[in-house]
Formats: structure tokens, sequence, C-alpha cells
């Protein structure tokens, strides 16, 4: 019975809001109202913090991989672990304990994908490094990495729960990057290495 409590517990988990823990400690104006308004490790970093943006960063990851790997630890059918993961993702990207307004959610995204299947983790890792690295647009990397998640699960984990979940975590990491997609289309995204 316990299993299906998972991704209750997995969305209270992912809905704790690190970047703005991590802003409060450290005495950073709240990134909800500030910078970019984007409640993650970028945005820290823009208001001031490299120790504040790596703290917010391994949170939002944790916040992907522990849920999951604690899904995989009670053994947990393929159906209520994809929930699980999905239910995290959807904490960061709407967390009840701030008002819904969460970040974008790549980096839980990975911890997620990184709980589920190192594989496929490899290979959106590889997906962000490469288009990352020609474009220089960190974004264009992140979104080119949820497009082919997917495929990448389909081809290397099989399993047909986590595929569904992958398609909706890209097209939810899609949506979430809507101003960055016009940016892209404009031309205007900011590059990696140079302030925006």
């Amino acid at each position: 019975m316990i299993q299906y409590l998972m991704p209750v517990v997995a969305y209270l988990f992912g809905s704790v809001s690190s970047a703005v823990i991590v802003s409060r400690l450290m005495g950073l104006p709240d990134p909800r109202t500030e910078g970019s308004r984007n409640p993650g490790a970028t945005n820290v970093l823009r208001l001031g913090s490299k120790s504040g943006a790596a703290l917010t960063l391994a949170g939002d990851v944790a916040k992907g991989i522990v849920p999951v790997a604690l899904a995989r630890a009670i053994d947990v059918a393929d159906p209520v672990l994809a929930a699980t993961g999905l239910a995290a993702f959807l904490g960061h990207l709407y967390p009840i304990f701030f008002g819904f307004k969460g970040g974008k959610g790549v980096a839980t995204a990975l911890g997620v994908f990184a709980a589920s299947s190192l594989p496929v983790t490899g290979a959106l890792v590889a997906v962000w490094l490469v288009v990352a690295g020609i474009s220089r647009i960190s974004s264009l990397g992140a979104l080119s990495a949820a497009a082919a998640a997917p495929f990448a699960t389909a081809w290397l984990d099989g399993r047909a729960a986590l595929v569904v979940m992958s398609a909706v975590v890209a097209v939810l990491l899609a949506w979430r990057h809507r101003a960055n997609i016009k940016r892209l289309l404009a031309g205007e995204e900011s590059r990696i290495g140079k302030k925006s």
C-alpha cells in the first residue's frame, strides 16, 4: 500500500524550493521577485552567490533523485515509479509550499532520470553538452535534451511507463521554457559566458 503513496510524498518533497530556502539562509534576495524571477540555481548565481547556486542545484537534483531512488528501493511497479518521478518534477514546477510558483525543472528532471536510468541520463547529458557546446546556449541544450528524452528512454530503457513519463516531462519543460523559445526564435537568447 505504501508504494501508492510515493507520488504524494514525491510531490511534497519536490515542492520544497531549494532556491528560496538557500537564498533565505544566505541573506540573498528572493529569487521569485528578483533577477529573472525564476527560483533556480542560475538565478541564485545571478543574484550574487556561486556557493548558493551550487547548493540550489544540488538541492534541485536531489528532489528528483531521492523519491525515485526510494521508490526503486521498495520495488514499486513501473507505473508507480513513473508517477513518482513525474510528481517530484511537478512539485518543483508547482510547489504547494511556495504558492505554486516554481522553477523550470531542468535540474529536478535530471535527478529523476538519474535515479530512473543511468544510460538514459548519460545520453541526455551528452545531448546537452553537444548542443550547448556548439550553440553556446544553455536553454537550447536543455530543450534538445528534453526533446530527446522519450526517444532515449524508449531505446535505452524500454519501460513504457517511463517513456510516457519522459514525454510528459519534455512537454512541460518546453512549456516552462516558452519565454526562452521566443528569445531563441528572435535570436535574442543569452549565450553561455556572456551577460544577457
